[in-house]
């Protein structure tokens, strides 16, 4: 399966509503996406990170790459900093171990 990591720092508090207003609609949009197997959100020391996994990576790109979280994508960098990993495996990692992996191998979006 495909992993799919994310993080955003919103730059301010006046940030949080507009990024919540996009997060929400992303994470309705995966979770009726074709090929997504979960999607869970967590926000761990002021960085809002998401999960998703889904069946292969083609399925993940098809994502992205429309519906709300296309607008989302656009909207990430006036809203905060953020990362993205995305890996295959055939279990998905600990939310402990999110944070590190994101820092030591994610790419800034």
């Amino acid at each position: 399966m495909y992993i799919s990591i994310t993080g955003l720092k919103p730059k301010s508090a006046l940030q949080v509503p507009r990024f919540w207003w996009h997060a929400i609609r992303s994470m309705r949009q995966a979770q009726r996406a074709a090929g997504n197997i979960s999607v869970e959100a967590r926000t761990i020391d002021g960085t809002h990170h998401t999960l998703t996994l889904w069946v292969d990576r083609a399925a993940m790109r098809a994502y992205l790459s429309q519906g709300a979280h296309r607008g989302a994508m656009r909207a990430s960098r006036s809203i905060g900093t953020g990362t993205v990993f995305g890996y295959e495996d055939d279990t998905a990692p600990a939310w402990s171990e999110v944070p590190a992996l994101l820092r030591d191998r994610g790419r800034g979006i």
